[in-house]
């Protein structure tokens, strides 16, 4: 047998089992894993804070399939500082590895420096958390977390290690190790024909695809389900870009925020749901009278807890999303699928129920943002955002097309995630271009990690829309008849040409090592984002355009899908002669 220590072990699994980076920040109870690290070929991304190491990782797994990111942190303060970024991946499914040190075993109980029961406090938001006692116990505790990260739901999984474990000698050969089987749950045969029965003798379905279906790369075998038989796909906001949004059979995102006038009313006429991969969450469904009202549901999911979770559907089956899709596929070949006149009608509401965006105004209106952030990127950029009024807008004017193409923090929605998450999904697929839209009081929660991707030169182009509020609690003050300390806004005696806008963000970027623009008119707008793009694929470093906005934006939403308030101009046009009705 071969010897090492529990920490050189450590470090053959996670090469092993595909990890070529990690996130992090070293500290005095985590060095002999770095020591370990040194040699390895795994590569160290030094991160400004953990929490952005965490953010990183999420951008890291959910940018490239059956990727794992991976986060580093000491003992004490490091690992609490990862709690939001654990919470917002097993909130959204995505698995994570969170590795921390911890004082020596015999210390734990004695109050040591940055001594905390870091696992107790990780649990509620992990799939497993771990202290790790015995050196000999590493590698199956990192074979286990890779298991568990990757079986069932897929979720984040945090392993603690006591610095004294990391230095002991263990006996571990590598040579006969090897990944332990994962397990996804097939369906049973006998509910997959009754959904189809369901869905084939609906006359008004609609599939809801979630990121279950983009988590399990089912996208293709979606796509083929609904050309099968004919229905119309809803994705929610994790699941966006599981179809087209040019793709007739798109119907377009329901909820309350981020969704489309088209895709609500035809949710809204639909006599059955079937859905996959989703959890029903309350931004998408709003009250349970509106959204089952005389509808029929099938729901899909990979974790047999999930159903009934939220409502009792009329038929659960637990099965990972691409078996169930596979099976689904599969019967409906054996089918005589009708004719519906279904999808032409969800495809007419789409051409004809829209929202204006092509506005002149100064200061910009965030829909003229988005309206050119679609000219000028193509279908095949990955764009990443968070939380707030930038993205609500984001989700009713962006337009997304393939799976994994639209990076966000979906239930959880911590602000400062954006520059994180773009490190880290440029760092898992370089070749791609990648995008984040933020928002200005996000943009400044983390804005340290700006140093990190310029470090390490990793090029993103990002859009803040920058109106010095805090625009999305401010429009929800406007129930309670307020506008209290929602305000970003000041004179900064330093940069008097940005008037009351308070924070100058083009020298804070330029601070960190990157390269900023400001946007004033929104003439300006489209030549700016060509230049930001050129500018971070030449220079390698982010580039930051920073769009001063009207103070004040409402942006369509209510409190029920049947209740949608629109603020702007809406668009109803006329299908053109010989367009689908």
């Amino acid at each position: 047998m071969a010897q090492m220590t529990a920490m050189q072990a450590a470090m053959r699994v996670l090469e092993s089992e595909g990890v070529d980076l990690v996130f992090g920040v070293p500290g005095a109870a985590i060095l002999p894993f770095y020591e370990a690290m040194k040699d390895s070929s795994v590569q160290h991304i030094l991160v400004r804070h953990e929490e952005g190491g965490t953010h990183a990782a999420e951008g890291y797994t959910r940018a490239r399939s059956g990727a794992i990111g991976v986060c580093v942190g000491t003992s004490g303060p490091a690992g609490t500082n990862m709690v939001t970024g654990l919470y917002s991946a097993i909130a959204d499914s995505i698995p994570i590895l969170c590795i921390t040190g911890q004082a020596p075993r015999a210390k734990l109980h004695k109050e040591d420096f940055q001594a905390v029961d870091i696992a107790a406090i990780t649990r509620p938001v992990t799939k497993w958390s771990v202290t790790v006692m015995e050196g000999a116990q590493v590698p199956w505790a990192f074979r286990e977390a890779f298991r568990i990260m990757r079986s069932g739901r897929p979720g984040p999984v945090h392993i603690d290690l006591p610095i004294d474990v990391q230095k002991e000698m263990i006996e571990y050969d590598p040579e006969v190790d090897a990944p332990l089987p994962v397990h996804r749950p097939a369906p049973n045969p006998k509910a997959i024909a009754r959904a189809v029965d369901m869905l084939l003798a609906a006359e008004r379905p609609l599939i809801v695809a979630g990121g279950g279906v983009i988590n399990a790369d089912a996208s293709e075998l979606l796509v083929e389900l609904a050309e099968l038989t004919g229905t119309p796909v809803v994705p929610t906001l994790k699941g966006w870009g599981a179809i087209a949004d040019d793709h007739p059979l798109n119907a377009g995102m329901v909820g309350l925020q981020t969704q489309h006038r088209y895709g609500n009313a035809s949710f809204l006429q639909s006599d059955l749901v079937l859905g996959i991969g989703n959890r029903w969450a309350n931004r998408h469904t709003g009250g349970m009278d509106v959204y089952r009202k005389g509808r029929t549901f099938i729901h899909i999911d990979i974790e047999p807890t999930q159903i009934g979770r939220v409502f009792c559907p009329d038929l659960g089956i637990v099965a990972d999303a691409k078996l169930a899709l596979e099976a689904l596929v599969a019967e409906a070949r054996t089918r005589r699928v009708p004719q519906r006149s279904w999808p032409a009608e969800c495809l007419a509401r789409k051409h004809t129920m829209l929202r204006r965006t092509d506005f002149d105004d100064k200061p910009i209106k965030p829909q003229r943002v988005f309206h050119e952030v679609n000219k000028a990127f193509d279908r095949d950029t990955q764009f990443v955002t968070a939380i707030g009024l930038y993205q609500i807008a984001s989700g009713q004017f962006q337009t997304i097309h393939k799976p994994r193409h639209y990076i966000v923090c979906g239930q959880a929605g911590p602000l400062g995630w954006e520059i994180s998450a773009c490190t880290g999904a440029k760092l898992a697929k370089p070749d791609k271009e990648v995008v984040g839209i933020v928002g200005d009081y996000s943009f400044q929660f983390l804005i340290e990690e700006l140093a990190v991707a310029a470090q390490y030169r990793v090029p993103f182009v990002m859009v803040i829309l920058n109106n010095a509020y805090l625009g999305l609690i401010r429009q929800a003050e406007r129930g309670y008849k307020m506008d209290y300390e929602v305000q970003l806004s000041f004179q900064n005696i330093n940069s008097p040409e940005i008037g009351d806008y308070g924070v100058d963000h083009v020298k804070a970027v330029e601070a960190f090592g990157c390269i900023a623009a400001r946007v004033f008119d929104p003439g300006d707008l489209g030549a700016t984002l060509r230049w930001a793009r050129e500018e971070a694929r030449t220079q390698r470093v982010p580039v930051v355009v920073e769009v001063i906005t009207e103070r004040v934006t409402n942006i369509a939403m209510g409190p029920e899908i049947d209740q949608v308030v629109e603020f702007e101009e809406t668009l109803d046009l006329a299908l053109a002669p010989g367009s689908a009705r």
